[in-house]
């Protein structure tokens, strides 16, 4: 009797650790999937239902550890299948080896992955009986890593945070304007959350019920809110996409080349308002020809408005140097320099740790000098442009320091880096949420793609081709006014979160005194 008992127990135990296995195979499953609400696929209703699952399994864990697993496995699946783009900036133009190339994006998805890890191990170990508050502690506790994954890691990675996949096309779009892509994730989980109770047949009450189409309908209902109205004719622009390749772009038998290239396409357009892309020309403002800055110069006079171009800028003797955008034509000449810098792509961060990684990789300018954050929009053909480089225009927060100011946003790019990968794509959803948070168009000018016109709704007007060298030309309506993100930025949605969860803790405090 006794051997027959144990082999049930080892059965049993078996059964157990292979349910807990599949569990955390269909966790990374998950994960994956939800990369398939971003760009370039846009189906926002997946996330919804990936996270209700994960927040289901949350439920459903036996400890909190394993909790932990199921959101690492998650995280690790959605990043892992997300940011693969890294690789190729590594291996294939920072002549990182191949075995090294994949361990860093393993360590990176890894940390990335933590911030689920900590949110799964925290809500089941603070279980809270009433749905409600449940729901509202996950909601919140979620929003609050994916802010701090936003600021943190080495000044911030905000890639993939869950909001931009409803940009522009689901009805959560609409919470935009008001909170900010965090906001956006917020409501997001809120509703996976009263998704998963809805997997439990004791807890499928109306009230919860009623909640889900309650808060994507409010959501619909503000996307009919103008909060920013247009400014005088629309201007129009022509943004340059030189389509240079990485492995050409530094080499110096090769500069002359790009340097015709964009002055073709300049001098082909008719446009007010022509954008280059960052470090459009790959010499510092005080090497490129005088001859050739004012033939470009005078062209953009010509048609009555000014060039925005980018190029390396040298300061003095001290060595320090930035990547900035100048302006050239009717307009006094202007500069913008970079303020939020890539880690490790153009800044070293803990240099007396990570400083021999400049001498690894083989990327060009791996230190520059970090800009003004309240830099003042340029005004260029009539209007007042709010220009952001690259990773800048992941930060929405920083980006309104030029608002209400600006009439347009303008964000100059070089996502060659990334490859024939999804990540130039997820960039233009970043800027489309840039667009829906400020109620501006975005002009976005790209080395290789994705260049493209977005209006203040967050669609995409027009769009070149990628990997071609062309110019697009349209017209772009300036807009004035503040949408309340532009007034208080992600106070508004911070603010929630910590009244909800000093709200949750009071819950628990109270429930535990009674217990006594």
């Amino acid at each position: 009797m006794r051997g027959l008992s144990n082999e049930k127990s080892r059965i049993k135990t078996r059964n157990s650790q292979q349910g807990v296995i599949l569990y955390l195979i269909a966790s990374f499953l998950l994960g994956a999937l939800t990369v398939l609400g971003f760009a370039p696929f846009y189906l926002f209703p997946v996330p919804v239902i990936t996270i209700a699952c994960l927040l289901y399994f949350w439920r459903k864990s036996a400890t909190p550890l394993r909790a932990a697993l199921l959101g690492f496995c998650f995280g690790m699946g959605m990043f892992g299948a997300g940011v693969t783009w890294i690789y190729i900036s590594l291996h294939e133009f920072g002549a990182v080896p191949m075995p090294i190339a994949v361990l860093l994006l393993l360590i990176l998805c890894s940390y990335l992955s933590l911030y689920v890890t900590v949110t799964g191990w925290v809500v089941r170990k603070l279980h809270f009986e009433a749905p409600l508050v449940w729901v509202l502690f996950v909601a919140s506790l979620w929003t609050l890593s994916e802010w701090l994954r936003g600021v943190v890691s080495f000044f911030g990675f905000p890639w993939l945070t869950i909001g931009y996949s409803q940009v522009p096309s689901s009805p959560l779009a609409g919470y935009s304007a008001v909170t900010g892509v965090y906001g956006v994730s917020l409501i997001l989980i809120l509703s996976a959350a009263f998704i998963s109770l809805l997997f439990e047949k004791e807890l499928r009450s109306w009230r919860n019920i009623l909640f889900l189409p309650v808060i994507w309908i409010i959501g619909f209902s503000l996307q009919f809110i103008n909060w920013t109205e247009p400014q005088g004719e629309p201007v129009s622009v022509s943004l340059l996409q030189g389509n240079i390749s990485q492995e050409m772009k530094w080499r110096p038998e090769h500069v002359i080349h790009t340097m015709d290239i964009y002055a073709k396409l300049a001098l082909a357009s008719n446009s007010r308002l022509i954008i280059a892309p960052e470090i459009s020309l790959p010499l510092a403002r005080d090497k490129v020809s005088a001859n050739y800055l004012k033939k470009i110069s005078s062209h953009a006079k010509q048609n009555k408005g000014d060039i925005l171009i980018g190029m390396i800028e040298t300061e003095g003797n001290s060595g320090d140097y930035y990547n900035s955008m100048f302006s050239f034509g009717t307009s006094s000449e202007q500069t913008y320099r970079k303020f939020h810098l890539l880690p490790f792509g153009e800044f070293i961060p803990l240099k007396p740790v990570f400083g021999w990684i400049i001498n690894f990789l083989k990327i060009p300018l791996t230190d520059f000098s970090r800009g003004e954050l309240n830099q003042k929009p340029m005004s260029l053909a009539g209007q007042s442009v709010a220009v952001n480089i690259c990773y800048e225009d992941a930060f929405g927060e920083e980006l309104i320091y030029q608002l209400p100011q600006a009439t347009l946003l303008a964000n100059v790019s070089n996502d060659a880096w990334f490859g024939r990968s999804i990540g130039p794509h997820q960039h233009l959803q970043i800027s489309q949420m840039r667009a829906l948070e400020t109620g501006r168009y975005m002009l976005r000018a790209t080395n290789t793609g994705v260049s493209a016109i977005i209006n203040e709704r967050g669609v995409v007007l027009q769009q070149a081709d990628v990997f071609k060298a062309t110019a697009l030309n349209g017209l772009a309506q300036g807009y004035t006014g503040a949408t309340p993100y532009v007034r208080f930025g992600n106070s508004l949605v911070l603010g929630f979160i910590w009244l909800s969860l000093f709200i949750c803790l009071i819950q628990t405090f109270r429930g535990r005194r009674k217990t006594l």
